[in-house]
């Protein structure tokens, strides 16, 4: 790192960098929601179109739309889910990914075991904190 180059300096130019990506964040999380609210009526449009002529699907000289059935699954009662998964033995009902937080502290309290296949990444980050 050249002498001219302090950690202040350091500081001042990453804390300028940040505010300006939460500007540009915040203008495009703005611009982009009332994009999103325009496509949501249309969509709202082609769904209607759709049942007021029977159809699952209409091809246009622009393009091809369709409908279709999205249905999502949740609970609101974490015990009892995961009291029936494991009841019934169906461990697939479940996403593959590991909760960090739980994983770093069973392995700080358990330093002798791991679990096979586990992958570990550890690299160094920076925190960056504005002065109060």
């Amino acid at each position: 790192m050249a002498n001219s180059i302090t950690p202040d300096k350091l500081v001042a130019t990453y804390n300028k960098i940040k505010a300006k990506r939460a500007e540009l964040s915040a203008k495009f999380k703005e611009e982009d929601g009332v994009l999103k609210e325009q496509q949501d009526m249309v969509k709202q449009g082609m769904i209607e179109f759709c049942d007021e002529h029977g159809l699952e699907s209409v091809r246009t000289n622009e393009g091809l739309f369709y409908r279709t059935v999205k249905t999502r699954y949740w609970t609101s009662d974490w015990s009892s889910m995961h009291e029936f998964i494991l009841e019934n033995e169906v461990p697939e009902l479940l996403e593959k990914r590991v909760n960090q937080t739980n994983m770093k502290q069973f392995l700080e309290e358990n330093p002798d075991v791991c679990p096979k296949g586990l992958n570990v990444d550890s690299e160094y980050v920076i925190t960056v904190r504005k002065k109060k």
